[in-house]
């Protein structure tokens, strides 16, 4: 494997991209929001890859779909996301090589609506058309025989809180630890509503596979970092906060959020947000069934294969 540079590209504001001065073998990562205690994680695994030798940098663009177009044009190399309509539209050999995160996810509403058939109709709140959010709006539809009214978009869990508690819309779909917090906040304002359970990915890392051929060694170090710290995390959550790097993305967020790192993790790995083993294949079919029911995938799923979806080399290499 190379000897790479270790240099770490600067916060950058939400919506802007990051200009840089990318040297050769610079690995460039899309993510899909800017730093928040939801990629604490992932910056950690950074952390220990670069201690590795990987050399990377990250722009933070404004929501998943343009991070998925980053990729797909070669501007960045490996993306967040869950791109399953993507990969089947474009030509680009897009495979995903790790699950981030599930979607562990629940509809919050105001008190006047009881169950997910009382939002036929009614406006939602999503994090970016097409990710995860928004396949759980298509899927509750679909089971629930309803049709959501004005879909509008704002990424990230915390801000949809903040617009809900404001009174700018009164359902939105959030994460476990934000739907804690509106309620324990909240309580006599808002409520989730009962959800059925969902073991798709949420949040995975994708790239184009001539790519990821090309570069085996640093993807493999990469997902070997993942790992690491999501099999450390499942032991113990607090390991986020005890490796957050102080002069680092995460450690320069408000106080308020640092301190809330260790029940962040806690609440998370408890609500089985993570999977240990990056996903693997259990994933991808827990992903074809449910981004077909989404509307995400087309064709018949029982003509589907998971490889032209996922890659699994680095994930089996990391394995032995």
């Amino acid at each position: 494997m190379k000897i790479l540079l270790k240099k770490l590209a600067g916060l950058t504001l939400a919506g802007t991209m990051m200009v840089s001065a990318a040297q050769a073998d610079t690995i460039r990562i899309a993510l899909a929001e800017t730093p928040s205690d939801e990629l604490a994680a992932f910056f950690v695994a950074l952390d220990r890859a670069k201690a590795d030798g990987l050399d990377y940098e990250w722009t933070a663009f404004a929501d998943e779909e343009l991070a998925i177009q980053a990729v797909l044009s070669g501007q960045m190399d490996i993306g967040f996301g869950t791109p399953y309509a993507a990969m089947q539209r474009s030509k680009a050999p897009i495979r995903i090589i790790f699950q981030l995160s599930k979607l562990v996810f629940f509809p919050v509403t105001t008190m006047e609506f009881n169950s997910l058939k009382d939002l036929d109709g009614k406006p939602i709140l999503l994090h970016s058309r097409g990710g995860g959010t928004d396949s759980i709006a298509n899927v509750i539809e679909e089971r629930e025989g309803i049709t959501f009214g004005e879909r509008s978009y704002v990424p990230g869990s915390a801000n949809r809180v903040v617009a809900l508690l404001a009174g700018q819309a009164n359902a939105t779909i959030i994460d476990l630890s934000n739907k804690n917090k509106i309620v324990a906040e909240a309580g006599d304002r808002f409520h989730a509503l009962p959800m059925f359970e969902v073991k798709a990915s949420d949040e995975a890392l994708f790239a184009n596979l001539d790519w990821i051929k090309e570069n085996e060694d640093d993807v493999e170090l990469f997902v070997r970092a993942l790992a690491s710290v999501w099999q450390d995390m499942a032991a113990d959550p607090t390991i986020i906060s005890r490796e957050t790097d102080p002069n680092g993305p995460i450690g320069q967020l408000p106080a308020e959020v640092l301190a809330g790192l260790d029940a962040f993790y806690t609440e998370a790995v408890a609500g089985g947000l993570y999977d240990p083993n990056g996903g693997g294949r259990a994933a991808a079919e827990a992903d074809l069934d449910w981004y077909s029911r989404a509307g995400q995938i087309e064709g018949d799923i029982s003509t589907l294969n998971t490889e032209d979806f996922w890659y699994f080399g680095p994930l089996d290499a990391v394995a032995k």
